[in-house]
C-alpha cells in the first residue's frame, strides 16, 4: 500500500527529472523525440500500477482533514474575539462604575456595579460555552 502512495510522488519526481535532462542535454532533436516517446511510454506503463480508488480515497481523506482543520480554527478565532470582547465588556462596566463614584450618585453606583458584575458573569459564562465546543 505505501508503495502506491509514493508512486504518485515517484512519478510527478520522474517526471521533472526526465524534462530537465531533455532540456539541458546536448543530443539532436530527434534522438531527444525518441527518449522522450520511450520515457513517456514508461511513464505510461508505471500510471497502470497506480490504484485510482486509492487516490481518490486518499484526496478525499485530506479534503475532510482540512476541512476539520477550518472548522478548529474558526472555534479557535471564535473564542478568542469573544475573550477580547468580554474583556472590553468588563472595562467598559468597570469605567460605568467608576464614572457612577465619581459623581457621587450612590443610586448610578449601585446599578452601574450590578451591571458590571452581570457582564462579568455573562462573559465568563459565553467563554465557558466556547471553551467546551473547542
Amino acid at each position: 500500500m505505501n508503495k502506491k502512495k509514493g508512486s504518485g510522488k515517484f512519478i510527478l519526481g520522474a517526471l521533472a527529472g526526465i524534462s530537465l535532462g531533455f532540456l539541458f542535454a546536448p543530443k539532436k532533436g530527434s534522438d531527444t523525440r525518441a527518449e522522450l516517446k520511450e520515457k513517456i511510454d514508461e511513464l505510461l506503463a508505471k500510471i497502470k500500477d497506480v490504484d485510482a480508488s486509492e487516490v481518490k480515497q486518499n484526496i478525499e481523506n485530506k479534503i475532510e482533514e482540512i476541512k476539520k482543520e477550518l472548522e478548529d480554527l474558526d472555534k479557535e478565532k471564535a473564542y478568542a474575539i469573544a475573550k477580547r470582547k468580554a474583556k472590553e465588556i468588563q472595562l467598559k462596566a468597570e469605567d460605568l462604575v467608576d464614572y457612577a463614584i465619581e459623581k457621587g450618585t450612590p443610586v448610578l453606583e449601585k446599578a452601574a456595579t450590578s451591571v458590571k458584575e452581570k457582564a462579568i458573569v455573562v462573559t465568563k459564562e459565553v467563554l465557558k460555552k466556547l471553551e467546551e465546543s473547542k
